[in-house]
């Protein structure tokens, strides 16, 4: 077995068991999708790795967050659990408990903020959820969801800080082990710690020298502070939002601690690559969080290379626009599209002169734009923005070399 790299106190009993997530597998079989482990021949390639990529963006819900919300209800039995369940969530977790307590005939109720988007709250309430809007972040709505947990004599499920939802969740890791038991490194995104610690209890029990590695967004470092005993700052706006918690779960935390073997971190630039590189290769939509996986493993090719690599794409919950926009900047980075900015004079024939060079090395324009009058220039001078699309880095670069061969001063407009 690896030594953990942080280990426990010596004597703690153990918080959750791998028969708790094969009790839970029993539980939920036949009610959520046994989702396939597949082999990517590419971004094994890619990244140096045998990557095999278990699809949880195919569960009705698109997202994992079904087997705990499922596993904690089927665990309640009768009494106050009748009268109905509350959470507060304005992700993945509501529409996981809404559309399993629907089928179990379990009133659910989900706070969410005022601020949540239209469109997380009518997902919510399509699959049977109702839900009330309280307060201004999230704090504020499950402050509100526990008043109503007593005045209504509701029963609570916490989206990961419980250990029948840690359970469930952990029925990712034995599905991918039947599947593929070669397998002997997890990159498993955490965020409150309820995937890692489900799926890292069973996989360690299963295979005790598996590889179990962290992932959380550098943005979002809760859990990392904590089990590294480091103090980065938290907060931002990240594309991960799965795993944008503010405070990691006491009993997550704790399980955890004994678990795994490294933690990592990545940036937003490496979660938007590997979101469009599941796209373009794999042909499916992940959200942030279900990218971290393979995020950690190309931005930290060491720990990874030469292994059999097991990565959760933990949902695929993503806005359209929001998706659009990744894709864009994944092309701009390549050097497909590019954003030139020439100063030119403002003379008839100057932009006639400037496109004949975009079409001798057969760069496509698709927008031009001038300013004259917000710039350092002299008065007959122009600055002029031309967004273009090339077929790749080399051609870009032949055409800056040929425009400042014919005089023009140019500058690639750089994204962060």
């Amino acid at each position: 077995m690896n030594e953990p790299a942080i280990k426990p106190e010596a004597g703690d009993t153990p918080l959750l068991t791998a028969d708790d997530v094969r009790a839970a597998a029993t539980r939920i079989s036949g009610a959520v999708v046994r989702t396939p482990t597949m082999h990517s021949r590419t971004l094994s390639e890619i990244t140096g790795a045998e990557i095999y990529l278990k699809f949880e963006n195919q569960q009705f819900t698109a997202a994992y967050k079904e087997r705990g919300a499922l596993n904690a209800m089927l665990m309640m039995g009768g009494g106050s659990a009748n009268r109905g369940v509350i959470a507060a969530s304005a992700g993945n977790h509501s529409q996981g408990l809404s559309y399993h307590g629907r089928r179990l005939g379990l009133p659910v109720t989900i706070v969410m903020p005022r601020t949540t988007p239209t469109v997380k709250v009518m997902q919510t309430e399509s699959v049977g959820g109702t839900v009330v809007l309280e307060g201004e972040n999230y704090d504020e709505a499950y402050a509100h969801a526990c008043r109503l947990e007593h005045e209504l004599g509701l029963t609570f499920v916490h989206p990961f800080d419980d250990p029948r939802v840690a359970a469930g969740q952990g029925t990712v890791a034995l599905e991918m082990l039947e599947d593929v038991p070669e397998i002997d490194t997890l990159a498993i995104p955490v965020g409150g710690g309820g995937l890692a610690a489900g799926m890292g209890t069973i996989a360690r029990d299963i295979r005790p020298d598996i590889r179990l590695i962290g992932v959380e967004a550098e943005l979002f470092p809760s859990m990392y502070n904590l089990l590294k005993g480091e103090d980065r700052p938290i907060g931002g706006d990240t594309l991960a939002e799965g795993i944008a918690v503010f405070e990691p779960g006491k009993f997550t935390s704790k399980v955890l601690q004994g678990l795994l073997d490294d933690f990592v971190l990545v940036t937003e630039s490496q979660l938007e690559q590997a979101l469009a590189l599941l796209l373009q290769i794999e042909k499916t939509v992940v959200e942030g969080a279900g990218a971290a996986g393979l995020a950690a493993v190309l931005a930290h090719r060491q720990l990874f290379e030469g292994r059999k690599v097991g990565i959760v794409l933990s949902g695929g919950n993503i806005d359209t626009r929001l998706l659009a926009n990744v894709l864009l900047r994944d092309l701009a980075r390549s050097g497909r599209l590019a954003r030139l900015r020439l100063y030119m004079q403002d003379r008839p024939g100057s932009l006639f002169k400037v496109a004949k060079v975009f079409d001798m090395h057969n760069v496509n324009i698709i927008e031009v734009s001038h300013q004259r009058i917000f710039t350092h220039l002299p008065a007959k001078g122009l600055v002029t923005d031309i967004e273009c699309e090339a077929r790749d880095k080399e051609q870009l670069e032949a055409l800056v070399t040929a425009l400042r061969g014919e005089g023009f001063e140019v500058s690639q407009v750089e994204l962060n």
